[in-house]
């Protein structure tokens, strides 16, 4: 066998498969899609679990992948062996009722020894002890020699977890050598020493666990293989640990030379080159795959990675910023398997910087305290952190508790992890009833709602219906009539839009010939429209049939901003790039807010791009229109769709115009042309990584246009300007006005300094080579450093110590002429002095200083220390 590369053997792999009729799929994403079982994606079959189960059909019945995965379980390990990592690649060629064993079995073995030319005598085939049929492939069929094939137990080759699908599997093994190996004269696969390394898993599904103890046939088998990438380059580069495999040593010499180590020589080192190795590789496929640090779900495995990398760069000495330095030569290593690693290049890095950033700017604060804890721990011989402390270095310091608990791990001492969970769970507590329930629906309202159908709702396309009144809550629970006050109601149909997908409520009337009600909002819960509702006459009875009307000018006005909402977002992610993600939105008659993913302020020029982009697709008054298709269907034409927002079976996909196509409930115009114009109001910050723009469309940007007429009417008429279109001649004059005043402000300042300056030299004292003017004085602290410097100025051997009192205030200013610099006094030195008689703090350079001071009564005796200091200079 020869020397491969990690990047050929993975092409040589998916290439071999595709000559075998399987459709090459890329990499699925590390965040799982419809999946809540997982955080992250851990095995290359993780992403295809609902075509083994059936539940989706797969593009084709032979596939084959390279898929990315993260394990997070032994995170406090990695790098304290060379065999624990975060991010792996796990290879794979899978079969959803295609072929089965006699095929698997044997295209393993054709790619391991005649692709790859493994000598065969170095490989050991392993199977499920009672199965004879893959025994049978791998000595008949293929010829291996019986005493590599090696029958093993339930625990190590039948795949199983519970009910359902299960099956025996087949592991191939490579023989390292005896170096490897425990000596022992029946050494073979199955053995606990390390000269037998498993590298593929051929897992044949064909038994159905019933539960009780049986197995029967499944009528259609499947095919789940994986082999570890990281884990067959060693083989075939003769390394003994994935540090060593040519990308990632890569990787590994970059931090190296950041932080001027050698790998190899310092065991400690040692640890914190891997884990940093490991954990830039990690940290860039989660982020490219829209993974932003937070303290929640796979946000915070994020967050503990990069900031646990970042700990070990403080470990090995590394001074600033250093991740997105080493990013860029993982992202090198990657990009030709991975190009969307270039496409989100700049998104990626700034993420990076921005969380080491974050963290930085409190480690060395949360570290310090940190090793005062272990210090006062083993002072008081106790072997725990308390979960209080704990707590604190999360909340405040950022500290994840993995870091904590390493850290202490380290220092010989535990963590009260169960304390530490205790106060989180309360934070959560207060955080929850901070809350506003917008609902406002109680338990007693919820047990009525269940027993009701769900509402037909006919607003999309009428604005106004007739609906039975199927039940009528009040405050103090359901009534079956009501003739006065407020209420909420329920009806068989509606045309009220329920409050929801970030779009308001709908309001308007509902009347019959017994009432008239005015609808004051519309909620939404498990398919029924709650109506809630003020009696202006008549009364209400269970079983009426009422007309519904909505307000048809503010439904359009919502409209208009729903719609506008969907352009916004097409246009961000033309002029930002494609990692803006829908983070939040809100929708109402008087404009559109909408939260999305990016990590920097928009410039000017960006904002008008976007801007412009928008008023584009209105002016082309292009169609919108919606239709009623299934999830797949939905996908497989690109619609966008929530991150997290559960699905059904059939969505409502939402066209509109040429760039905008999104899963959406809401209401919207017909035409584009509908929503008039779109203007930005403005741009914002909400949270690390999420940025806001409100605008707005229609009459609500002529509203926009008349208060900011009104506004600068109002000011040419405070300016004294004729017009406003003669409010930028009047502003300049104005700025040149003030421009004078303030120089003849400035030196009239001047004059009052230097005539200030005459009295007080008066009682300068000579003291040796230096002159000393020590004084309290009544003047503001700006005059006195005024003063001070008209003295450094003008008099190279004079030392100025001047006590501003103000009231209950006192600042001392001090400043040495250059001639005094070269005599040894030093100002900053003087005050630090000086201040602190004052119960003060302060300082600065030789030449200049300033401080404050507490104690007013003893301003004369720091004076006289002044004096003292100087003095001794002689």
């Amino acid at each position: 066998m020869k020397w491969t590369s990690l990047n050929e053997l993975r092409e040589k792999f998916l290439s071999f498969f595709e000559e075998k009729g399987h459709l090459r799929l890329e990499s699925f994403s590390l965040v799982p899609h419809n999946d809540k079982s997982l955080l992250l994606i851990n095995s290359g079959m993780a992403p295809m679990k609902k075509y083994f189960t059936g539940e989706e059909k797969p593009p084709r019945n032979r596939v084959c992948t390279c898929q990315k995965c993260i394990r997070t379980p032994d995170l406090e390990r990695v790098g304290h062996t060379a065999r624990h990592g975060t991010f792996f690649e796990m290879l794979g060629n899978f079969s959803f009722g295609d072929y089965f064993k006699n095929e698997a079995i044997p295209w393993a073995w054709e790619f391991l020894t005649e692709w790859l030319e493994i000598p065969s005598d170095l490989l050991w085939p392993s199977i499920y002890e009672e199965d004879d049929e893959s025994y049978d492939i791998w000595a008949k069929k293929i010829g291996v020699d019986p005493a590599h094939i090696v029958r093993l137990g339930k625990a190590d080759n039948f795949w199983e977890h519970g009910t359902g699908p299960c099956g025996p599997c087949s592991e191939i093994y490579f023989d390292r050598g005896e170096k490897y190996g425990c000596g022992k004269p029946d050494c073979k696969p199955g053995c606990d020493c390390d000269r037998y390394m498993e590298i593929w898993n051929n897992v044949f599904s064909q038994f159905n666990n019933m539960g009780d103890g049986t197995y029967t046939e499944l009528a259609s088998k499947n095919i789940d293989t994986g082999m570890g990438l990281e884990r067959l380059a060693c083989v075939m580069q003769g390394v003994d640990n994935m540090f060593e495999v040519d990308s990632i040593r890569k990787i590994l010499d970059s931090v190296c030379a950041v932080a001027g180590k050698t790998y190899g020589k310092d065991a400690e080192n040692d640890i914190s080159i891997r884990v940093i190795t490991d954990h830039i590789r990690a940290s860039l496929f989660m982020i490219a795959d829209g993974v932003i640090p937070s303290n929640e779900g796979r946000g915070y495995v994020l967050r503990r990675i990069l900031r646990r990398a970042c700990r070990h760069g403080k470990l090995l000495g590394i001074e600033g910023p250093f991740l997105t330095g080493l990013c860029l030569v993982a992202m090198e290593e990657s990009r030709d398997a991975y190009p969307a690693l270039t496409e989100k290049k700049d998104y990626i890095l700034k993420v990076m910087s921005m969380e080491e950033e974050r963290f930085a700017a409190t480690i060395d604060q949360g570290l310090s305290i940190l090793s005062g804890l272990v210090a006062d721990a083993k002072e008081a011989k106790k072997d725990t952190l308390s979960g209080d402390a704990v707590f604190k270095l999360y909340d405040t310091y950022g500290f994840p508790i993995d870091l904590t608990k390493e850290i202490a791990e380290e220092a010989g001492l535990l963590v009260d992890e169960a304390g530490f969970r205790t106060l989180m769970e309360e934070q959560r507590v207060r955080a929850r009833e901070a809350r506003v329930n917008i609902s406002g629906w109680s338990g007693t309202d919820k047990s009525v709602l269940s027993t009701l159908p769900k509402t037909e709702f006919l607003g999309y396309e009428k604005n106004e219906c007739q609906g039975k009144v199927l039940a009528i809550l009040t405050d103090e629970g359901a009534v079956s009539a009501l003739s006065e006050g407020e209420l909420s109601f329920i009806t068989d149909a509606t045309v009220f839009y329920g409050e929801g997908g970030g779009q308001v409520g709908d309001v308007g009337k509902a009347e019959s010939d017994a009432c008239v009600l005015e609808i004051l909002d519309t909620k939404k819960s498990e398919g029924i429209y709650i109506h809630q509702a003020r009696i202006l006459s008549g009364a209400l009875q269970v079983g009426d049939t009422l007309t519904l009307s909505i307000d048809t000018a503010r439904r359009d006005a919502i409209r208009r901003n729903h719609s506008a909402c969907h352009l916004l977002q097409a246009a961000l992610r033309a002029v930002l790039g494609t990692h803006v993600e829908q983070a939040g939105s809100y929708v109402d008659e008087h404009r559109v807010r909408f939260d999305f993913s990016h990590f920097s302020p928009m410039t000017a020029e960006e904002l008008a791009k976007v801007e412009a982009l928008v008023n584009a697709e209105i002016l082309k008054a292009a169609s919108a229109y919606t239709e009623v298709c299934s999830i797949e269907e939905a996908k497989a034409k690109g619609a966008m769709a929530l991150f997290g927002e559960k699905y059904g079976d059939t969505v409502r996909l939402v066209h509109i115009g040429e760039g905008s196509l999104e899963l959406c409930g809401g209401t919207h115009v017909a035409n584009t042309g509908n929503i008039g114009l779109f203007r930005i109001v403005s741009e914002s910050s909400v949270a690390a990584g999420v940025r806001r723009i409100e605008g707005a469309t229609g009459l609500g940007v002529l509203a926009l246009l008349a208060d900011k007429e009104a506004l600068l009417s109002a000011t040419a008429k405070e300016l004294k300007a004729p017009s406003v279109q003669d409010l930028p001649k009047r502003a300049a004059a104005l700025h040149g006005e003030m421009k004078e005043l303030n120089r003849a402000l400035e030196s009239a300042e001047a004059k009052l300094a230097d005539a200030k300056l005459s009295s007080l030299l008066a009682s300068a004292k000579t003291l040796g080579g230096v002159r000393l003017l020590a004084a309290r004085v009544n003047m503001k602290a700006e005059e006195a450093r005024a003063v001070c410097d008209s003295i450094k100025g003008k008099y190279a051997d004079m030392v100025a110590v001047l006590a501003v009192v103000d009231g209950e205030k006192l600042n001392f200013v001090a400043c040495c002429g250059a001639d005094a610099v070269k005599a040894g006094a030093h100002a900053g030195n003087i005050l630090k002095t000086v201040s602190a008689i004052c119960e003060g703090k302060g300082g600065g350079r030789p030449d200049s200083a300033m401080s404050g001071g507490k104690n007013i009564a003893k301003v004369d005796e720091a004076l006289a220390e002044a004096e003292r200091i100087v003095a001794a200079l002689a």
